[in-house]
């Protein structure tokens, strides 16, 4: 049976990545079909509540070789100030900590959370959002790559704390095996917390914006207190990180990001 070998075999978030397919319109990522705003947005203090389900939003850029630094810091700048908006409950962005895979070679992400699909629409199509991707993503992104899930039964704040550390996991799911792969590869993640008490925070679902995701299909977030608990784990789970399940995946794409306050990321 399809439960017993993933149960015994594959373990979230620490499955070591494979080569990707780095081939993708970078137009994907965002939604530039709005026009621009004349006025721009400010940052506000973080949102902070709580709630059992809520959509995740992740994006991931690769930015283009020998950026000006002070490009870089506006397109960072530009995006935490998106937290102001109203559809939006919580948003991060800067440079990724690590990159664990071969072929992509992400530089930075943006991580939000909204209540409903709805609100991630009103928030993509929004003059502000469009007028930061416009202006300081686009001129400066060589890659853009987007996933969004509804992540289910979640627990803690929404709004993330600054210093939080994050591993983010992606999965593409070979052709032909189904939807029932899919569910037990869910089901696992869904346990990893009891396993791993260190871990704050499990979010995890099915990808339902696969045009703009290169074919990942899966995906999971775990939140940490801080890098050295992420770090640790690291250490902790190193026999665990075997090639599980890679009979079941095409391919792994695991990132490490770290929460910085709003007016530290400003600067990066």
């Amino acid at each position: 049976m399809i439960c017993g070998r993933l149960c015994t075999r594959i373990h979230f978030p620490f499955l070591s990545p494979s080569k990707l397919n780095a081939s993708s319109p970078i137009s994907r990522g965002f939604n530039f079909n709005h026009r621009r705003s004349s006025s721009s947005p400010s940052i506000s203090p973080i949102k902070m509540s709580t709630k059992s389900q809520i959509i995740e939003h992740i994006v991931l850029l690769k930015v283009k070789p020998d950026t000006d630094p002070s490009k870089v810091a506006s397109m960072i700048n530009g995006l935490n100030s998106l937290i102001s908006l109203d559809q939006v409950v919580h948003l991060s962005a800067g440079a990724l900590h690590r990159t664990r895979s071969s072929s992509l070679t992400f530089t930075h992400m943006l991580h939000s959370r909204y209540n409903s699909k709805e609100e991630l629409n009103a928030y993509s199509a929004h003059p502000a959002h469009v007028s930061v991707v416009t202006e300081f993503v686009k001129p400066i992104a060589e890659d853009i790559m987007a996933v969004d899930w509804i992540g289910s039964d979640l627990s803690g704040p929404v709004a993330l704390p600054a210093g939080s550390a994050m591993r983010v996991t992606f999965l593409k799911v070979k052709e032909g095996l189904g939807e029932e792969v899919s569910d037990e590869v869910l089901g696992v993640i869904g346990g990893i917390k009891d396993k791993f008490p260190v871990i704050d925070q499990i979010s995890f679902g099915k990808n339902f914006s696969p045009d703009r995701a290169k074919g990942y299909s899966i995906a999971s977030l775990a939140v940490f207190p801080g890098l050295s608990e992420l770090d640790g784990l690291d250490t902790q789970a190193a026999e665990l990180e075997k090639e599980k399940a890679r009979d079941m995946l095409d391919s792994v794409l695991v990132l490490d990001y770290v929460i910085l306050p709003q007016q530290q990321s400003a600067s990066l």
